[in-house]
Parts: structure tokens; sequence; C-alpha cells
């Protein structure tokens, strides 16, 4: 069953650092399976009083995936970088029963549209 990784980056307090993590974790993520669904982009407040800064999900096969992907020791070189450049929090969550895993899904495009 898929399972999703939700970060939110609550505060940036080094962004030159933060950018240094940014470009190094998505290739990372992408190499164990990870399909970005989200990275950044506005955010539209709904209910609850939740207005969060920037929002990430990703994608990932099951929740094994998420857990080998960032317990590994390539994320694990790349993890101070982020714990020191923001502030933030993260939730594994699994998908609903019955979906088919991201790998026999047929990709999006950029436009969000199936290609032809």
């Amino acid at each position: 069953m898929p399972a999703y990784f939700i970060a939110e980056i609550v505060e940036v307090l080094d962004q030159k650092t933060y950018s240094e993590y940014v470009n190094q974790v998505r290739g990372l993520v992408e190499s164990c399976g990870g399909r970005y669904l989200v990275r950044g982009g506005a955010v539209t407040p709904v209910a609850g009083g939740w207005t969060p800064g920037r929002l990430i999900i990703i994608e990932f096969k099951n929740a094994d995936a998420i857990r080998t992907c960032f317990r590994s020791e390539a994320y694990q070189a790349i993890a101070g970088l982020r714990e020191s450049s923001t502030r933030s929090r993260s939730v594994i969550v699994e998908g609903c029963r019955g979906l088919p895993s991201p790998e026999k899904r047929l990709p999006l495009t950029f436009s969000g549209v199936m290609p032809r």
C-alpha cells in the first residue's frame, strides 16, 4: 500500500544551508523510490487555523520504504543540514487500501495531465 512522507518546514533559520540540503535530498529520495507530489507551493488554509509554511509530500511504495530511505547512511549524511537550518516536523501516513502501488501507476506530466 502506498505511503506518504509529509513534512512541514515551520521556519527556515539559515537559507544557505537549507538550500544545500534541498539540492542534495531530491536525488537521494528519488533513488529510494520516492516521488515528490508537493514541494513547496502556495498553501490555502481551509479550517482549524492551520497555516503551514512550506509543505513537502513524497509518495513511496510503502511505509517501510520511507523508513529505509530516511534511516540510510546517505540520508543521515545530509540530515544535519536540515536539522541545523530549519524548524520542521514530519509524519508518515499510509495511503488508501486498494490503490495501485506507485510503481504501477502511469506518471503524471508536470502539467498534471496524463502522457499521450
